[in-house]
């Protein structure tokens, strides 16, 4: 069947198109060349004056695992207060910070998301995490596996394996687990918190494996760029949240030595310690350093006001802030011999000092760094915010006058402390679509999602343009899965199951031996139930394989 969606806006950047009045054509669930005057479209939509997108691609965003699901279980009053109206297919379970599965999918699709990827899958967690993310309808996911806070990585580095034989691990994990890209979590910090260590510098060497943070940092993103894949090391930095970490961030990079890199949430990594209050923003120099740097990319994990919940791997920082939880509850917890997690319930306060510079210091990296192929809309769901204020992000990057009223419902010290106002930058369509479409397929190695060029999956989303974008962006006409109808009007009308994305790199196999000898020795696991099977992926047809080549970054 082919299907003519007619006469749209079209905003495509990877393929250069800025707006134009354009057709597009679906055959199969894939965009297909115009087939000519010769062929008759089984179905026509008009679209004329509507804007055209790709589907949208949250590249970080905490949706499956288990310290969600820890998350959902302390978050119950939530999931009480917002049960799921009945709203066209979408009428099973709640919750908005720590939504139950069904309810993330709907959410995404009626915002006009086709994809989102947890980006902190532990290797001991993965089977659970894949489980979650297959019941999770509509849209496509695909997870990052964790890395340099578990013991054989650490083994191996203090033992003296060289660069092969990391590699070697890094690969036989992205293979075994199923995993899209590699994350590390505070390298060595997550570690030294077990041997009751409270902070751990980029240079200090950790407990135990005598292995500094600097030397974890560099294997990892070594072992990444040597193996070809497409996804830099993606980087939650040291110190987070504490004031003056953007010495630590800063180190991060100078670390790297111009490796690829991806520093993720990086608003939490962008404070000074300057000011009377001892607290200030740093977005300025990180964004010069991302500006002067082309290996670099960053997530903002921008913070919005209100009720959310904290759930992260990193113990260490999650731990310093249990005596914030509101309500006054939280969950630390050791996992296996890979990492940790932390769940803490917290409320950003707009009238709080600290709460609304770092809403202004988020924005000022958005604002600050050039380039919309190299930052990535994100609240760090649901640590800075649920991912449903997309939409009112979105609006504050458009929108000048927006921001600078709602810059003045602040806290009244806040606006003296940021360079907010002086800011007057305004998003373009063609920027929006180029950060939450075009510019996380690129970085993730997908290729044939995140535009609308022949070949491309028909994920495609139909906005009404209005001027508050806010409105715009939060319920579009239609979202079209792989050609197929599934949103008109905001209301889910169908539901479809969406793909898992992963990267097969190539490793020795002998490193299998050195594998196996910690399972038995340490883990209380055979590796071979380790290991994830293709067809305990979505029942064996959803894997997407996305190339890895050695050499090419």
């Amino acid at each position: 069947m082919l299907t003519k969606l007619a006469g749209g806006r079209v905003y495509d950047p990877a393929n250069g198109r800025d707006g134009e009045v354009g057709d597009l054509y679906v055959r199969d669930g894939r965009i297909v060349a115009d087939p000519g005057p010769g062929a008759a479209p089984d179905e026509t939509v008009d679209l004329t004056g509507k804007v055209v997108m790709a589907g949208a691609i949250d590249i970080h965003s905490h949706i499956a695992g288990g310290k969600v699901n820890i998350a959902r279980m302390l978050m119950a009053e939530e999931h009480r207060a917002f049960p799921v109206e009945a709203e066209g297919l979408c009428r099973c379970g709640g919750g908005v910070a720590s939504p139950s599965t069904h309810v993330t999918g709907c959410r995404y699709a009626q915002m006009g998301y086709t994809a989102a990827f947890e980006p902190a899958m532990l290797p001991s967690n993965a089977r659970h995490a894949h489980l979650e993310m297959a019941d999770i309808p509509l849209i496509d996911t695909g997870g990052y596996v964790v890395l340099g806070n578990d013991d054989l990585f650490l083994d191996l580095l203090a033992s003296g394996a060289g660069e092969e034989a990391i590699a070697d691990y890094v690969g036989w994990t992205l293979n075994a687990t199923r995993a899209l890209a590699v994350k590390a979590v505070n390298p060595g910090g997550i570690n030294a918190f077990k041997y009751n260590q409270r902070r751990l510098d980029v240079d200090e060497a950790g407990p135990f494996h005598a292995v500094t943070p600097r030397r974890i940092l560099t294997a990892l993103a070594g072992a990444v760029q040597r193996l070809g894949i497409p996804h830099p090391l993606h980087l939650h930095g040291f110190n987070l949240g504490v004031p003056g970490n953007v010495e630590a961030t800063l180190d991060s990079i100078a670390a790297v030595d111009g490796m690829r890199l991806h520093l993720t949430h990086v608003q939490f990594h962008a404070y000074g310690a300057e000011g009377d209050r001892r607290f200030s923003s740093a977005a300025a120099r990180v964004a010069e350093a991302v500006n002067r740097r082309p290996n670099l990319s960053v997530d903002v994990g921008q913070i919005m006001f209100g009720q959310t919940v904290t759930a992260s791997a990193d113990t260490m920082a999650q731990m310093g802030n249990t005596g914030l939880a509101h309500p006054k509850k939280w969950v630390m917890m050791d996992i296996e011999c890979d990492a940790g997690c932390g769940v803490v319930p917290f409320r950003y306060r707009d009238k709080a000092f600290v709460n609304a510079l770092q809403w202004a210091i988020g924005l000022e990296l958005f604002l600050l760094i050039d380039d919309p192929w190299r930052v990535f809309l994100t609240t760090d769901h649901p640590n800075g915010a649920p991912f449903t204020s997309y939409p009112e992000l979105i609006r504050l990057l458009m929108d000048r006058d927006y921001r600078l009223t709602k810059l003045a419902e602040l806290h009244p010290a806040v606006p003296k402390h940021t360079i907010l106002a002086e800011l007057k930058r305004e998003y373009t369509l063609g920027e929006i679509a180029t950060m939450t479409r075009a510019a996380p397929a690129r970085i993730l190695g997908l290729s044939d999602r995140g535009h609308l060029g022949p070949g491309a999956a028909a994920d495609v989303v139909v906005y009404t343009d209005r001027a508050d974008r806010k409105t715009m962006f939060e319920k579009p006409d239609m979202v079209f899965k792989d050609g197929r109808l599934v949103v008109r009007d905001g209301v889910v009308v169908a539901l479809a199951r969406g793909r898992t994305h992963v990267v097969e790199p190539a490793f020795d196999p002998s490193i299998e031996a050195r594998i196996a000898r910690h399972f038995d020795e340490r883990m209380g696991m055979n590796l071979r139930h380790f290991r994830i099977d293709e067809d305990e992926i979505r029942g064996g047809d959803g894997l997407v394989r996305h190339d890895c080549t050695p050499g090419a970054f």
